[in-house]
């Protein structure tokens, strides 16, 4: 989906299983991100996880981590192998399956399958 919280505005109440919100640790992508999860939070839609993008060290972490207070939040390390499969036109799990942000975002993907009754 596209940057911003314009796809959240146009919900009206229709709910999902969850909604990510994908932030990075700087002022304007975390300003943007809190309001995408107040709104989400307000219209009561689903599950909110926050996606703490290009997480480079626990400052980064601490800094998202104080911002969505009490949220849940997925940290996904920043990794030179998305990069390098974004430039050769590949999924980085095809190119780096056990590369750090693979692994993180696979523990995502894992968290939102639903429970086995």
């Amino acid at each position: 989906m596209e940057a911003g919280i314009g796809t959240l505005t146009r919900l009206a109440d229709e709910r999902v299983d969850a909604v990510l919100v994908v932030v990075e640790p700087t002022p304007k992508s975390i300003e943007v991100g809190q309001r995408a999860a107040e709104l989400a939070r307000d219209k009561q839609l689903g599950r909110l996880i926050i996606v703490a993008s290009r997480v480079r060290n626990e400052a980064d972490l601490a800094t998202l981590t104080a911002a969505f207070e009490g949220q849940e939040i997925f940290a996904i390390p920043d990794d030179p192998a998305i990069v390098e499969a974004d430039r050769k036109g590949v999924a980085a799990l095809d190119l780096a399956p056990d590369s750090p942000a693979v692994e993180a975002l696979c523990r995502l993907a894992r968290s939102l399958l639903p429970v086995p009754a």
